[in-house]
């Protein structure tokens, strides 16, 4: 790289903007931060602005927006405040790469502005293409703009496809390490904790994302992704359980040969790629060492132990609003359990109950998009309450 990137991060405070942000901050010279957008840890938001000086910053309130004011002493940062003010983020003027790191649903909206806008996206919310894949790459086609995928599993099959053609492709094999509870059985697993479940064995990820984890639907959710992205089939995506985390996804061809991408399990190497595409950047890292890695195994993952790969892959076959209902129940779920009002055998039942009932519609537009999602979560947050109350 030799021109500077200017960049706007929403999800500035999460696991994965912190780590876009230390990968700026080890390459300086390539990278200016334009925006930043942060929900409710303005702490650690006062702490960026100060260290990177972007122009305009997002929070989730105006009560925040008028804390984070009061905490930073640069007159030239303008501080907005809810959706209009991510909206703000995701669109600025210097901005050339957006950075979409918002956890969940919430991500859409200023991801779908951001391509309106004619920005390339470094994509980490994968829930815009689970909640909206039609809308999302239709708009980014007519716009001309480079989503560049950020998930290790995705970045790395960005890779495998590069310089192939698309009709070379048989199939692609997402990678997944199987969380902390991969051994357990259906007894075992009535009884794990959040405390238990967001404990990852090899990833360094944010609460959701290590419940996502643990139940196996961010491995559902991603193949919604990975079809989306890569314009590939259901029936050629696969995935297998792969604990070490040194593959990453596998690509395989019409001749039989198969290309892995293969790393140590840092965040920051995806990060760095998205962030350089086309080219790629020095990082001050450990390389691979396969040695002292040991074996790699593969597993195939057990579908009746963890249900939530299967029920997102029924939901990408129905498809509509259908993906879109299983993101919202999954998200009600998920907080409802870290919360401790459901167990965590219940984040299938609550996803199970909504998507088999759930009325799936043609996606023509966001509004169809808004509607499921909240007609999604009205229904899950109602069996959750049911499941409360027969506790």
């Amino acid at each position: 790289m030799k021109e500077t990137r200017h960049i706007s991060l929403l999800g500035s405070t999460g696991s994965i903007g912190t780590n876009v942000l230390d990968v700026v901050r080890r390459s300086k010279r390539h990278f200016s931060v334009s925006g930043l957008a942060a929900g409710r840890n303005i702490e650690l938001l006062a702490e960026q602005i100060r260290q990177f000086r972007p122009k305009v910053v997002s929070v989730m309130t105006a009560e925040l927006a008028d804390q984070v004011r009061s905490m930073i002493d640069f007159p030239d940062v303008e501080v907005l405040y809810g959706k209009e003010g991510y909206k703000a983020v995701a669109t600025f003027d210097d901005a050339d790469l957006i950075v979409s790191a918002m956890v969940g649903a919430a991500g859409l909206i200023p991801t779908l502005a951001a391509i309106e806008a004619g920005k390339d996206v470094a994509l980490a919310n994968k829930e815009s293409l689970v909640t909206a894949g039609p809308l999302v790459t239709s708009i980014a086609r007519k716009k001309g703009v480079a989503l560049i995928p950020i998930d290790s599993e995705h970045s790395a099959i960005f890779q495998c496809l590069r310089g192939c053609r698309k009709k070379e492709v048989r199939r692609i094999v997402l990678t997944a390490s199987g969380g902390p509870c991969k051994d357990m059985n259906r007894h075992d697993l009535i009884k794990v904790k959040p405390e238990d479940a967001v404990r990852h064995p090899r990833w360094s990820m944010g609460a959701k994302i290590s419940v996502d984890s643990a139940t196996l639907m961010n491995k559902g959710l991603e193949v919604i992704e990975a079809h989306w992205l890569f314009d590939v089939s259901l029936d050629r995506i696969d995935v297998v359980v792969h604990p070490q985390s040194i593959v990453h996804s596998m690509v395989e061809f019409i001749d039989g040969s198969v290309i892995a991408q293969m790393g140590i399990p840092d965040m920051r190497v995806p990060i760095a790629y998205a962030l350089a595409w086309p080219g790629r950047l020095e990082l001050d890292l450990p390389s691979l060492d396969l040695i002292e890695s040991g074996p790699l195994n593969f597993e195939m993952p057990h579908l009746e132990t963890f249900p939530c790969l299967g029920l997102a892959y029924d939901a990408a076959k129905k498809g509509g609003t259908a993906t879109t209902a299983l993101n919202a129940a999954n998200e009600v779920a998920v907080e409802a359990f870290l919360q401790r009002r459901i167990g965590f055998t219940a984040i299938q039942e609550v996803v199970r109950k909504v998507i088999e009932a759930f009325p799936v519609e043609d996606i023509r537009d966001l509004e169809d998009v808004l509607k499921a999602d909240a007609l999604a979560r009205l229904r899950a947050e109602g069996i959750v309450f049911n499941m409360e109350k027969s506790i």
